[in-house]
């Protein structure tokens, strides 16, 4: 038996831009709703060891959206475990249709769906995610000091990330299945003239290599795209990054979109093309993608949701 729900503001997504929105929405007395979707928790979930959480010198990933979650729920959220399958900009209120069969009806949306990375789809690449094998060098580049690391890819991600990785890894080999890389100028510039960094042209990815206890990365086995050849390179870490794919499947087709899918927002706000609409979070952001910017976001959408919805009556 499915049923409706209506409320003020109607929050998809459960990551740290979702529950900061519940949080600023409840404080508001909006009485949002926030529906947690397929992951919970968003990325950080699958992070161990977050250590750019401010207040926190280390905390798991998992616990500090666990807590999130609490601190929503404690503000007055009401936190449903339900997945959005569709929603219907073109009347007011709004409607999405839950998995559930619930349908949800709100007078503002604030959307907080997230972006995730992308990766090669290699059994040894799953079984070592958080082990070793990361798609986040600011999240995860600090537990590699003095080590070699690899990084797979050739765009601006990849080269920004072998970059940053510099700060840590005593070497870093960037691994590429072309001979030359899709980055601006200006980055290639500063990789080739890293005396750290030791780009592998024409490989790709074939296996991660490691140990299961303890579980870690040991190396990598790479594969020459043309002649075939197997080459295993040690390493402690690998980075993939070969880019993010914001998950805009909901308003892809109603919502403007930018720099490759993300919804666009007007400048200094979350406002996006549709009045009544705001997105927060990775959902957004091609450029920095941090937990604490994510939390920001929500915050401002909360905001600008409760101003819209005054600005209505």
């Amino acid at each position: 038996m499915s049923d409706t729900r209506h409320t003020r503001v109607l929050i998809i997504g459960s990551g740290p831009a979702g529950y900061t929105a519940g949080v600023y929405a409840s404080r508001a007395m909006l009485e949002p709703i926030l529906v947690q979707g397929i992951e919970p928790g968003g990325q950080l979930t699958t992070t161990t060891e977050v250590e750019n959480w401010p207040g926190d010198t280390e905390v798991q990933g998992p616990d500090l959206m666990i807590r999130m979650e609490a601190h929503a729920k404690a503000m007055g959220c009401e936190i449903i475990g339900d997945i959005i399958t569709s929603l219907d900009t073109t009347q007011r209120p709004f409607v999405a249709q839950g998995d559930s069969g619930t349908t949800y009806t709100a007078d503002a949306v604030i959307l907080c769906t997230g972006a995730r990375a992308k990766w090669l789809g290699l059994p040894s690449e799953e079984a070592f995610k958080g082990f070793g094998v990361s798609a986040c060098a600011t999240c995860d580049g600090f537990f590699y000091r003095g080590q070699e690391i690899v990084v797979i890819g050739g765009g601006n991600t990849a080269v920004e990330e072998a970059l940053f990785l510099t700060n840590f890894a005593s070497k870093v080999t960037l691994i590429h299945r072309r001979d030359e890389l899709r980055a601006e100028k200006i980055l290639i510039d500063r990789l080739m003239k890293n005396p750290k960094i030791a780009p592998l042209w024409h490989h790709v990815l074939e296996e991660v290599v490691g140990t299961d206890n303890p579980k870690g990365v040991e190396a990598v086995r790479v594969k020459h795209v043309e002649t075939g050849e197997i080459t295993e390179i040690p390493c402690k870490g690998v980075f993939v990054a070969i880019g993010h794919a914001p998950a805009n499947e909901l308003v892809k087709d109603v919502l403007e979109l930018h720099n490759g899918g993300y919804v666009k927002v007007e400048a200094g706000s979350t406002r996006t093309s549709i009045p009544g609409i705001f997105a927060a979070g990775d959902l957004t952001d091609h450029k920095y993608r941090q937990a604490v910017t994510s939390a920001g976001m929500g915050c401002m959408a909360a905001l600008d949701a409760e101003h819209w919805l005054a600005e209505q009556e």
